[in-house]
């Protein structure tokens, strides 16, 4: 005797058939011809050859699911076991495509069990055939299933309804909740059911620490199970005798609520707890109609659906999210009693979910990586290019294939960077021009414009710092005047020159190098941090308007960094900074990945402490503008008392805890 299998090399289906293949009989399984060499490979993983698995040529969608008349006479009572698992486990399937596969493949799948004389038919059905039954929904319940309007609700509830109707050999139904990886390995082969929310999550870790509570919301209960006990409660509840005619919920017990849900997938994630989690069914109180009325406003739509696209979350899955049904599993239960065949605790094996998650199905893994796949002969202008992060950004640039140009005052060193570059094998201009000279920034963009045709990525590094507290500064407002000129205006300059060809070529990235002082509002940097924050809310402001014309702003509020712009302020000699090189990571990262914007956790802190708690964030920045003292000559001293005082313990314990603030 053998067993024939349908989806054997689906998800389910190939644990199910490695657990068949330990009982030593053949296993026919079901494929198309051009699914031979995923068939080979899967034989490969199983350990066997084609004489233990056999491949039977067929289509689903066709009477006795295609099979020709000699598979037919050769099968013909030889299956004691005919299970039944192909179909559309995918909510962004059209409904067409999930009648066909779900509905037609089960209904000639029942027609080949009774041509073939099979002695008994399993079918894998779904808790998706109860609809959003509100209630607790028995194993020996079907046309008590409410609320079908989905597809694959609707289409899982009518291919179970063939089998009841319509199979005249024994079968047996089985009613897997949502399957997730195997409890082992974490293995899975698509991103499914919870997952979808796994790149929120992720996001979410890289954005805060683990230790900051957030706000997330409290649903229905879900019933998550892994792949390796459904496979293991099918395969023994197939052979085990008497069970004819039932139906089987291979689901948790105890199912979790979304919140739960998430809440520990976030600690297996390493992500912040949603200590504060709402219920959604709060807001059952507005009418359907304002809801539906506001999901269409066009401006709205376009929100979620941006925000939707961009976490990889189909637009479905909310619905779901109060799902009210409860499912009683008795019946597999006492059948499953002695056998150790039982759901696992989430807990105990959702950090290995994660882990294969972000190992392999992250779709952030099949994403161009390499900065080549974003740059390769693309025009990239960089403005303080001779040194500091514009030189080692132009390294990397040119490095992976762009062609650079590099923009800076002084001649000399910008001769030195092109031939370093240019020893490397890369490409790249210089020209020189002042940042703070609108004539020579137009002058610039007219050069770039005409020798190379346009500008793919202009990076606004070059940039002017002053540290004096205001009470030193009366009597020099031309520091404001001179930071702002270079810092905001020049940039700007070079924004408008820029932008009329990116609109034309419609694509186009504007990458800011701001600052962490933006975020922070450290004392004694006014007149810098304001410069700063002009180009920072401009760039906010103008992203909006250029979104849908493929041009892209990232602000970079970037942390202390050992450049030549801090070495006249010695105390930084003994404060934590980053290098250049780690500098140039980041605008490689903007490049790559083309966030809004790009900013340490301590930034983001520092504008939610602000926002949250502004006078006692006042008074820690108080306490550290008292700490850290104006630098003898930003007091108008010279000198021997101009020399700056070593930093006592106490300064250094506070740079090293506010790592990356300008002090």
């Amino acid at each position: 005797m053998a067993y024939f299998v349908t989806g054997a090399t689906g998800f389910i289906g190939r644990f199910l058939v490695a657990n068949l293949l330990q009982r030593g009989e053949p296993v026919h399984v079901l494929v198309r011809r051009s699914s031979l060499k995923k068939l080979a490979a899967q034989r490969e993983e199983w350990g066997v050859d084609d004489k233990q698995v056999i491949a039977v040529i067929g289509d689903l969608g066709k009477k006795n699911l295609g099979l020709a008349d000699t598979d037919l006479r050769r099968l013909k009572g030889k299956v004691r076991h005919f299970f039944h698992l192909a179909a559309v486990y995918d909510l962004d399937a059209s409904a067409e495509e999930q009648r066909v596969a779900n509905v037609d493949g089960t209904r000639h799948a029942v027609q080949l069990a009774e041509a073939i004389g099979a002695g008994c038919f399993h079918h894998v059905s779904s808790i998706a055939a109860a609809g959003l039954y509100d209630g607790v929904f028995r194993e020996d319940m079907f046309e008590e299933a409410e609320d079908l309007d989905h597809p694959y609700f609707s289409t899982k509830h009518e291919s179970e309804g063939v089998v009841r109707h319509e199979c005249k050999r024994p079968f047996r139904i089985y009613r897997p909740g949502f399957v997730v990886g195997h409890s082992k390995t974490g293995y899975i082969d698509k991103i499914d059911g919870p997952y979808y929310f796994f790149k929120f999550l992720q996001r979410m870790r890289k954005a805060l620490p683990p230790w900051m509570p957030t706000i997330g919301v409290e649903g229905g209960r879900i019933n998550i199970v892994p792949v390796d006990f459904v496979a293991d409660a099918m395969d023994h509840l197939a052979h085990k005798k008497g069970l004819d005619g039932k139906c089987f919920h291979l689901t948790d017990p105890d199912p979790r609520r979304i919140g739960e849900v998430l809440n520990i997938f976030a600690a297996a994630g390493h992500a912040p707890q949603m200590t504060m989690r709402l219920n959604a069914r709060m807001f059952g109180f507005i009418p359907a109609p304002i809801l539906y009325g506001i999901g269409s406003l066009a401006p709205i739509k376009r929100m979620v659906r941006a925000v939707l696209v961009d976490l990889g979350i189909p637009r479905d899955v909310f619905q779901f999210i109060n799902w009210p049904t409860r499912y009683d599993n008795r019946e597999a239960a006492k059948a499953l009693k002695g056998s150790g065949i039982a759901v696992p605790p989430l807990e105990s094996y959702a950090a290995r979910l994660w882990d294969y998650w972000e190992r392999n199905l992250d779709p952030d893994l099949f994403i161009d990586r390499t900065l080549s796949g974003r740059v390769k002969d693309k025009v990239i202008v960089v403005t303080g290019g001779s040194s500091g992060i514009g030189k080692a950004t132009a390294i990397k640039m040119a490095g992976a294939g762009a062609r650079v140009i590099l923009v800076a005052r002084g001649e000399e060193k910008l001769i030195e960077t092109k031939k370093e570059i240019e020893a490397a094998g890369g490409r790249c201009w210089m020209v020189t021009a002042d940042v703070s000279d609108m004539a020579s920034c137009d002058a610039l963009v007219a050069r770039v414009l005409k020798e190379h045709g346009g500008c793919d990525f202009l990076v606004n590094n070059a940039g002017r710092s002053i540290r004096r507290g205001v009470i030193n500064s009366f009597d020099r407002f031309h520091d404001f005047e001179r930071t702002m000129q270079l810092n905001y205006f020049g940039a700007l300059r070079l924004i408008m020159g820029f932008l009329p060809k990116m609109i034309e070529q419609k694509r186009g990235q504007i990458i800011n190098i701001s600052s962490i002082g933006v975020l922070s509002n450290a004392p004694r940097f006014s007149a810098y941090v304001a410069s700063k924050s002009a180009l920072d809310s401009f760039s906010a402001c103008a992203a909006s308007e250029f979104l849908d014309k493929g041009i892209k702003f990232t602000t970079i509020n970037m942390p202390l960094v050992r450049t030549p712009m801090i070495a006249p302020t010695k105390m930084y000699e003994n404060v934590p900074t980053l290098s250049p090189e780690q500098a140039a990571d980041l605008v490689v990262e903007a490049i790559v990945y083309k966030p809004v914007r790009i900013a340490t956790r301590l930034g983001i802190f520092g504008a939610i402490a602000h926002a949250a708690a502004p006078r006692l964030t006042q008074i820690m920045l108080n306490t550290a503008f008292n700490m850290f003292p104006d630098s003898s000559a930003a007091q108008g001293k010279k000198g021997e008392a101009a020399q700056q005082e070593p930093l006592s313990p106490e300064q250094m314990a506070f740079a090293q805890l506010t790592q990356g603030i300008h002090w």
